[in-house]
């Protein structure tokens, strides 16, 4: 039964394990076994905490043993992104800077799985401090795509998104500053979901960018997706930014699935050079098929999406240059000392050996246009554009209630193809940007197979608080398609 465990979704495992089906811990050694098997070829994880699994596994079957009801997603297993601090776990962010920390307390996150009777299985690899679109700026080892393992899982989420692709996992969480949710979904063929900035705590995630660092979900059905986002979101008071309201009825609305009478915009700026043409022809296919189940389908201009991508490499660096200023080497992490040094030598050497050179450019960049005499012409006029962003998508909103863009303008690109050109890989997030900036929830859903039989992904975007929406729209997208299909896409991916 193994092989149907690893199979089946999370509200199918979920549902097993409840009914006694299943016990929990035969889930979760389903996917340690799983892991053992396949890892070494994906490299997805960065440290898999086996005896915690299995602990916490057997303690939802002493509760279900017991009577107590569980929780929608208790017994499941996840594969957690390195970014999100676990009590008693090791927890690196992908650099050698924290190599070796062990966290005395959860994220907020965390802890809601735990409550939850998830069953996290390990820490997945990502780009260090999440700088990145490949997974290949980990200072450990890079992720390889479960589609082709010559190419990328995408970034910087990437070794959670192929955990799930692979198999090893039903469910993942990534966090997504600029698309490292949704462009890694998009990649490896599964579904990805930035939520509404401020839906869910960032307390306990390690700090890139504070104005755009969001978690969310991965999964392999929009539903698991939703079923995840419900159990992770909610206002929480450690958080200055975390939204209090209610979390929307993202279940419920994936549940539903129904497009009839909707209206979805096009985004017209989001297609053209730079996209590969199957990329564009899944992507028409899918606004096609929305329009076949009762939608209006209209083309909508957001003139300022096309300054989205210079506007965030200030925006976000420069953020980056101020909360990487805590890894100085005097209160945890890496120390870099030959004894008589002064503090400042520690730290410039501290983090010359413990930063990569991606985060290292990113820090010289933001603190450059943060500084004096540039700020107000970079750091300030980035803001600005940001504005204009927001303002782009208010506009469309009085006119539609979703917006539609391809994820990613190309399929996964190979290792080591764009290593050497960071602007080539800073236009992976070409599309996933603009919602990112205006701090609005989107949702990647597989949309078919492109160039080299690799997958496609289609971009939902809504309004700020409108999750619900974006899960709707994206659960009648995956719908049309699997009646199409007769199946997920990810079924499609080659035998490991």
């Amino acid at each position: 039964m193994s092989a149907e465990l690893t199979r089946a979704t999370a509200a199918q495992l979920a549902e097993w394990v409840a009914d006694g089906t299943a016990s929990a811990v035969e889930v979760a050694q389903a996917h340690l076994d799983r892991i053992d098997a396949v890892d070494q070829a994906i490299g997805a994880f960065l440290h898999v905490d086996a005896e915690g699994a299995l602990a916490a596994a057997a303690k939802v079957d002493e509760q279900r043993a017991a009577g107590q009801r569980l929780g929608p997603l208790a017994g499941v297993p996840l594969a957690l992104k390195d970014v999100l601090v676990t009590e008693g776990v090791p927890t690196t962010a992908g650099s050698k800077i924290l190599e070796g920390w062990v966290p005395p307390y959860d994220a907020t996150v965390t802890r809601r799985l735990k409550e939850a009777g998830v069953v996290v299985l390990g820490k997945t690899n990502m780009d260090e401090f999440a700088m990145g679109s490949s997974t290949e700026n980990s200072a450990f080892h890079p992720t390889h795509n479960p589609w082709d393992t010559s190419r990328i899982p995408g970034g910087s989420s990437g070794g959670s998104s192929a955990a799930v692709a692979a198999y090893e996992a039903p469910l993942g969480i990534g966090t997504d500053t600029g698309g490292s949710i949704r462009q890694p979904a998009a990649v490896t063929g599964i579904v990805g979901a930035k939520p509404t900035y401020g839906g869910v705590s960032r307390y306990g995630l390690i700090a890139f960018s504070s104005s755009l660092d969001q978690a969310g979900p991965f999964a392999r059905t929009v539903l698991d997706a939703a079923l995840l986002h419900e159990v992770m979101a909610g206002h929480d008071p450690l958080d200055a930014t975390s939204i209090d309201a209610s979390v929307p009825p993202v279940v419920e609305a994936a549940r539903r699935g129904d497009v009839a009478g909707m209206r979805i915009g096009v985004v017209a700026e989001l297609s053209g050079d730079g996209y590969e043409p199957e990329v564009l022809e899944r992507f028409n296919e899918a606004v096609a098929l929305l329009a076949d189940a009762g939608a209006t389908v209209t083309e909508v201009s957001c003139p300022n999406f096309t300054y989205a991508l210079p506007a965030y490499y200030l925006i976000a660096p420069s953020e980056a240059s101020s909360n990487l200023a805590r890894f100085d080497a005097m209160r945890y992490g890496l120390r870099v000392d030959d004894g008589d040094a002064g503090v400042e030598h520690v730290m410039a050497a501290t983090r010359e050996s413990g930063f990569g050179a991606e985060v290292k450019r990113r820090i010289m960049l933001g603190a450059y246009a943060l500084s004096a005499g540039y700020y107000d012409a970079y750091y300030g006029q980035a803001q600005k554009v940001r504005t204009l962003i927001r303002r782009d998508f208010e506009a469309a909103y009085e006119k539609v209630d979703v917006l539609l863009s391809p994820t990613t303008p190309t399929v996964a690109f190979e290792i080591g193809e764009r290593a050497d050109d960071p602007l080539a890989m800073y236009a992976a997030d070409l599309c996933t940007l603009p919602s990112s900036l205006y701090g609005g929830p989107a949702v990647s859903v597989p949309a078919g197979l492109g160039a080299h039989g690799l997958p496609v992904g289609v971009q939902v975007m809504a309004p700020v608080m409108a999750d619900d929406r974006a899960y709707q729209v994206a659960a009648a997208l995956e719908r049309a398609l699997v009646d199409r299909w007769g199946h997920h896409l990810i079924e499609e991916a080659p035998a490991l």
